[in-house]
């Protein structure tokens, strides 16, 4: 048990998917995994297990921001032994040729927070995904017959920003789309020697300013949760199996 996940040992899977609403993860709970059983619920952030096509996954809510994820992925990653991570998310298109519902996949992750600055003093730092989940999740779209978009993100501390066409400068410079915690997922797991990828569904357009409603950001991106999962047990070592027991 962690301060902010109250897991027992062994009740958290070496792979583990990541949305940010606890919603979310709940419902990827009761519809697409097998026997899940829920191991948190501190600050009704919560996390379950169970089996997807008869291996060991794991799905915990992070809440929003950097900070916020910054604690559960610290925890998982320190205290219970995760070694994939994969967040599902939603973000915001900065390029005309990203729908709304389009599947992005983060490359790489820039970022307008001030967190690395503080812990590289001062250098730059340029927060990566995993190769192996990447090339994973991206031959699993394509094997479905989706095209995702592939490149950098941002992750921007400022939902609300003051400058409304801040933005675009990220566009001129190749960045696909907006999103909140993707940059510091990838630095912890550089830290701690552990693999990670981010996956996006397009809920809103900058460009366009169509929106998603927050019913279907929980319940209709199955797309994202799919591909997501496939990866996961792709992924996963033979000793990482296990049995109809969860």
């Amino acid at each position: 048990m962690s301060i902010h996940i109250e897991a027992k040992e062994g009740e958290i899977a070496e792979v583990i998917l990541l949305p940010g609403d606890p919603l979310r993860a709940q419902f990827i709970a009761e519809n697409f995994l097998e026997g899940a059983v829920q191991y948190t619920g501190v600050r009704n952030i919560l996390g379950f297990t169970g089996l997807y096509k008869g291996k060991k996954v794991s799905v915990q809510g992070t809440g929003m921001g950097i900070p916020s994820i910054s604690i559960y992925v610290n925890e998982l990653f320190r205290d219970y032994g995760v070694k994939k991570a994969i967040r599902i998310g939603t973000a915001g298109s900065i390029q005309e040729d990203i729908k709304l519902r389009d599947l992005v996949i983060a490359m790489s992750a820039c970022t307008d927070s001030a967190v690395n600055s503080v812990r590289f003093g001062g250098r730059s730092y340029a927060p990566t995904a995993s190769f192996g989940l990447l090339k994973t999740a991206y031959e699993t779209a394509l094997a479905r017959g989706w095209q995702p978009k592939v490149g950098p993100v941002v992750s921007t501390d400022m939902f609300y920003a003051d400058d409304p066409d801040e933005w675009k400068l990220w566009t001129r410079f190749g960045c696909l789309a907006l999103e909140m915690e993707s940059a510091e997922l990838y630095t912890l797991a550089a830290k701690y020697g552990r693999e990670a990828l981010c996956l996006l569904t397009i809920s809103d357009s900058l460009i366009t300013h169509e929106l998603t409603t927050a019913e279907e950001r929980r319940k209709s991106f199955t797309r994202m949760i799919e591909v997501a999962l496939d990866t996961a047990v792709s992924v996963q070592e033979p000793a990482e199996l296990c049995s109809k027991t969860v």
